[in-house]
């Protein structure tokens, strides 16, 4: 198979990567994600996936890599855009607002081919219900530390999961990574991935 760079930091990226048995290398490309986040959320989630392939292209200037894979995770709740926190009080005030409710978590995978020369990109959509919080449980999640650098403020693959009551879709999404749809790219973009024709 040919080597995918992945255009992300993300450890749970890198672990679904491996548990597929990709070849890839990692480079997280420095991104300024405020300007990304222009439209409504799915453009949001788009756009930011998208921007981070292309600045791989961009900085390997011409080296052409195969093929390229970049995603970006965004929380909604009503139409606003829930990005990473920016401290601990930021996490606090998300936390609030996501408690006994619904919202929606948009993961957007960008894929680039360089021998069809395009960046295939999918959003896919899933909702997760939070539980009603008390201000003592809010402040118990925040001391875990799980908050930092994560859109919502949560991790639903650690302590963040005592928070969630359901979900509908797809659980590897929500994580950063819709494991069904990205092994569908892969084929339909061409990539000998999976079982053969």
């Amino acid at each position: 198979m040919e080597p995918i760079i992945l255009a992300s930091g993300s450890k749970r990226r890198q672990e679904y990567f491996r548990l597929l048995g990709l070849p890839f290398s990692i480079i997280a490309p420095e991104i300024d994600e405020e300007s990304g986040l222009t439209g409504n959320p799915r453009e949001a989630a788009e756009n930011l996936a998208i921007l981070k392939v292309r600045k791989i292209i961009e900085y390997l200037k011409g080296r052409n890599p195969p093929w390229i894979c970049g995603a970006d995770t965004l929380i909604a709740l009503d139409g606003a855009i829930y990005g990473k926190p920016s401290n601990r009080d930021h996490a606090k005030e998300m936390l609030r607002s996501l408690q006994g409710r619904e919202h929606q978590v948009i993961t957007a995978v960008a894929l680039y081919s360089a021998k069809a020369n395009i960046i295939d990109c999918r959003p896919v959509i899933s909702e997760v219900a939070f539980c009603p919080l008390t201000e003592d449980q809010i402040e118990w999640y925040l001391g875990t530390g799980e908050w930092q650098g994560v859109a919502g403020s949560y991790r639903i693959q650690g302590l963040g999961s005592c928070l969630i009551s359901g979900i509908r879709g797809s659980y590897s999404s929500i994580v950063g990574l819709p494991m069904h749809e990205f092994y569908v790219m892969l084929r339909e973009n061409g990539y000998p991935f999976g079982y053969p024709e």
